[in-house]
This record gives C-alpha cells, structure tokens and sequence, in this order.
C-alpha cells in the first residue's frame, strides 16, 4: 500500500489475524519485520505463522521474542506451541516447563505441557496435569461443587460415585468407557451426566447405572452420592497408561433403533463424516470442503451428517453405522462413535493442532483398535489425503468401480 506507515502494516496486520486470516497477516508482518523488527512483531508473526503451519519459521520468530523476553511465560507459551506442532517434542517440553518456572501456578502452561506428554503416550505425566483444564473453560467444563467428596482413586468398595458432564460429544464417547472401570474397581453404584443426544445411546453402556440427560446450561436434580469426578478425571485416578487403555467395543445401537433404521443405507458400504463444527475446536483445520468429499462419494459413500441421514441423536446414527462396512470420518463425534463399536474407521487427521489423542507419527489408535489414521501432510490441504483414502478403497474393493478383494 503506498505511503503506509510501519505502524499502519502492522495495524494492518493485526487486523488480518484478528480477523483468522493468518496467512494474508504473515504475508504483511514478513517484508515489515525485514525492516524493522519488535518482539510484538516476531511474536505476532510466530502466531500467524504457526497457524499456517510454517511451523520453523513461526519457532524461529518466537525464539527471538522470547530471548529478549525471557520471563514472559505467554512467549513461552507461544514458543512450546509452535515447537509441538512442528514434532519437536523435547523443545516444546522445556518452553513449558521455563514458562511454568517463570509461573508455577500458568494452567495454560499446565494444560499444554499435559497435551504434549499425552501426545507421545507418557500418560503417567499428563494426566495429573490435565486437571488444569478446570477453571480456564468454565463453559466445557463447568464448575461443580457437591457436598461430597471429589474421587481420587481411593477403594470404592461398593460406594456410588457420579461422573458429571465436560467437554464435547466426541470426549464424552471416548471416555465414557471408563464408567466399567468404575464397576471392575467395585463401584456400587455408577452415575453418568451426559448430554440428552447422547442418552439413549449411553443406555448401551456397561457399569452405568443412572444416566442424566444434561443440556448445556441446564440444570438436574442428582441424588446423593458418595463421591464424584468428571470424565477426564478418570485416567488419571484410575491410573490408565497405554498398556492397560480399556480398548474392547463398548456402544452398540439400542435395539428399537436398529429396527428403525433397518435398510436405511440402501445398500451402502461406506459412511462419511466431512463436515466440521464451526464452532468446535479446530473447525477451520478440520473438515474437508465439499468437493473433496464429493469425490468420496461419488465412489459410493453415504453422507452421515444428521442433516442428510434426519438422525435425531448418536443412537439413530449408531444404527446407520451398524449397517456399514467403514466409516470415514474427519476428527469428530463420529469417528470416536465408529470406533467405541468397534466399526472399521478411517480418520483424517489435520497437519495443524492435530488432537493429543492420535498420539504421533501412527496410523493406529490405542483408543480403537479398528480404526487406522490419515494424516494430513500438507497443512489445509487434504488433496492428497483424500487421493490415498481413494487408492486404499479402491485396493479393498470398497469403492464403486474399485478392484481387489473385500
């Protein structure tokens, strides 16, 4: 732009990232920071530049603020962020702990140092860090307090323990499993919190002897209890490493369910997942745009979307997946759903702020032993993941026009 100002491209810039658009933000911070550059600047440019996932150069920026900040433990923050992404765990794990040098009580430092140990499977390490989760998104995790104690993995030895309700649907299905742990532990009486399209589903759960039907916001009348926990407090108390992860199936449809939906899928051998929650975490990274999906279905794959299928809650879809042969999800409830059934799953991972829980560098999963992982290799762009989902269909004989055996 002619005649602007340093100031003005920053503020230009700035506005750029405010607003997600963080590589039109990079394009302007980069040729400013060759002229003049400020820790605002090498750290805003970090940011915009991790978001984008030229992961080396946002570390290479964010290195430079911090060393002329080295007390800022946001910088460090920022820094362990950029270095995790970029699959350099060690770098990540000592800006985390600098930063919690800097501010032993940083529950943001906390929650980001669990999710790199949880990402490489030191499980013994993240979870206790995991509690800092509480407090900082009071709307996924709302506060609670109960005129009985808090569990923490003491013997249960018949008492009755309640599991109240935290994050989003697809976290509620994976550690739900550990309501039979509860039981296998000697629980008397296990009572699970859940969200109400969850319900009906949950009712084919193990362990589970009450379930409560929550909204966000809402509000239950729950009988006393012995004690109670939340659904990510539980590895932790229950002591859960890689090797002792309860992996078995543990959902199935609800039978009323499956003699509605008998026949629905009309044939089809594939379900697909594609479209992500705009308002969930890593939405813009996530989901695949329609026409990538469309040539997934053009092979034969029936959208699972509930505004496709009219599923009203999980059950309804469990009973579409129980008809399937695969389901292909992006990193949403349905994958996590397939996979706690036990239904082959192929899950498409993003390359940027990909979830602790597919740990690194695998195409399995601890959590679903029938599910295998794609991951994406060039961030936002999910071309050649979907070309290799295409050539593995079509290898399976799953694909319309496809060879090979099934």
């Amino acid at each position: 732009m002619p005649d602007e100002t340093d100031e003005e491209q920053y503020q230009r810039g700035l506005a750029l990232q405010r607003d997600g658009r963080f590589g039109e933000a990079a394009d302007t911070y980069l040729p400013l920071a060759r002229r003049v550059l400020t820790v605002k600047l090498a750290t805003n440019l970090g940011i915009a530049l991790t978001e984008i996932g030229k992961f080396q150069q946002a570390i290479h920026y964010l290195q430079l603020a911090s060393g002329h900040r080295p007390d800022d433990a946001g910088l460090l923050r920022l820094l362990g962020r950029a270095c995790g992404e970029a699959g350099e765990v060690a770098q990540a794990e000592q800006a985390y702990l600098k930063a919690l040098a800097v501010d032993p009580d940083d529950a943001q430092a906390q929650l980001a140092l669990s999710g790199i140990y949880l990402s490489v499977g030191r499980y013994a390490e993240g979870w206790p860090l995991m509690a800092a989760r509480i407090g900082l998104n009071p709307d996924v995790v709302p506060p609670l307090s109960l005129p009985y104690p808090e569990w923490r993995g003491e013997p249960l030895d018949g008492r009755s323990i309640l599991i109240w309700v935290e994050q989003g649907f697809g976290d509620k299905i994976q550690f739900a499993r550990f309501a039979s742990s509860l039981k296998a532990r000697g629980a008397g009486r296990v009572s699970l919190g859940c969200s109400p399209s969850l319900a009906h589903l949950f009712s084919t759960l193990a362990g589970v002897d009450t379930l409560i039907p929550i909204g966000v916001g809402g509000s239950a009348e729950v009988a006393r209890h012995d004690c109670w926990s939340r659904y990510f407090s539980l590895p932790e108390h229950l002591k859960i490493t890689l090797e002792t992860l309860p992996a078995e199936p543990y959902l199935t449809a609800p039978g009323d369910r499956r003699a509605a939906w008998a026949g629905f899928a009309g044939g089809a051998r594939i379900g697909l997942a594609w479209r992500a929650s705009p308002t969930g975490f890593n939405g813009a990274n996530k989901g695949l745009s329609d026409a990538l999906a469309q040539r997934l279905l053009d092979l034969g794959a029936m959208s699972l979307d509930p505004a496709d299928t009219g599923a009203k809650d999980f059950a309804d879809t469990a009973a579409i997946i129980e008809t399937l042969d695969l389901v292909i999800s992006i990193d949403t409830s349905v994958a996590h759903l397939a996979g706690a059934m036990g239904k082959p799953c192929w899950t498409l991972l993003p390359a940027i702020h990909c979830d602790w829980r597919w740990l690194r560098d695998r195409a399995d999963s601890p959590w679903y032993p029938t599910m295998r992982l794609y991951r994406q290799t060039t961030p936002r762009d999910w071309t050649g993941t979907v070309e290799r989902v295409i050539a593995d269909l079509r290898a399976a004989g799953l694909a319309a026009g496809g060879v090979g055996a099934a």
